[in-house]
């Protein structure tokens, strides 16, 4: 073999080997979950990002989530919801369909309206405390602050790492910051919800649902 030759193998398999040990370091990062069955029920909670407005229904992110991945997975969203009024909407849900797995994307209205950041945070870890006392596993999206150049609110990724659950924390605002990807100012469009489920599918994997 030649010198040459020699070289352009070894770099290749540096490279290799960094680049696995880049996607471990990824996967790492994210918080694990239990392996999900195949007749697991997914609830996705939320507001009209959950429900689809801006598509239609068929579209919406769990829809295609459910299309993606087999688990049925059941459109929980109500539109104009704020987290207070979640918080006491999620216990009859948690308790008629006993889920394995909950999406909770929530406290985009409590953003619009200026309600406090603690208060929304409050309510975002009672229901995580709730979902946990059910038994099932907690997937969690962040909403990105109203503004020109929207980005997450910060209190997400707090509480993610407090319970040390995994979260999606940049889908929604790179579909805010794309025109192509949205029905108005502050939804997806079909193009859009097809790019959240993409991205709760890949967390999902990531963690070892």
């Amino acid at each position: 073999m030649s010198e040459r030759l020699r070289k352009s193998g070894c770099i290749f398999a540096l490279m290799a080997v960094l680049l696995v040990a880049a996607t471990t370091g990824c996967r790492d990062r994210i918080p694990r979950l239990q392996p999900l069955p195949a007749h697991a029920v997914i609830l996705a909670f939320g507001d009209s990002l959950t429900a689809g407005n801006g598509a239609p229904r068929v579209a919406s992110y769990p829809a295609v989530l459910q299309q993606m991945t087999g688990w049925q997975t059941i459109n929980a969203g109500v539109p104009g919801e704020i987290s207070a009024e979640g918080l006491k909407r999620l216990p009859g849900l948690l308790q008629r369909y006993r889920p394995d797995l909950v999406i909770l994307c929530h406290g985009g209205n409590d953003l619009l309206r200026r309600i406090a950041h603690q208060t929304t945070a409050a309510h975002l870890t009672a229901m995580i405390e709730m979902i946990h006392a059910s038994g099932a596993q907690v997937v969690m999206l962040s909403v990105p602050q109203p503004g020109l150049l929207p980005k997450p609110a910060g209190f997400y990724k707090d509480i993610a790492d407090r319970y040390q659950i995994p979260l999606e924390n940049e889908v929604m605002t790179g579909i805010l910051r794309d025109n192509a990807l949205k029905s108005d100012l502050i939804h997806p469009n079909a193009a859009g919800y097809k790019r959240m489920a993409e991205a709760v599918a890949a967390v999902l994997g990531h963690s070892g649902a």
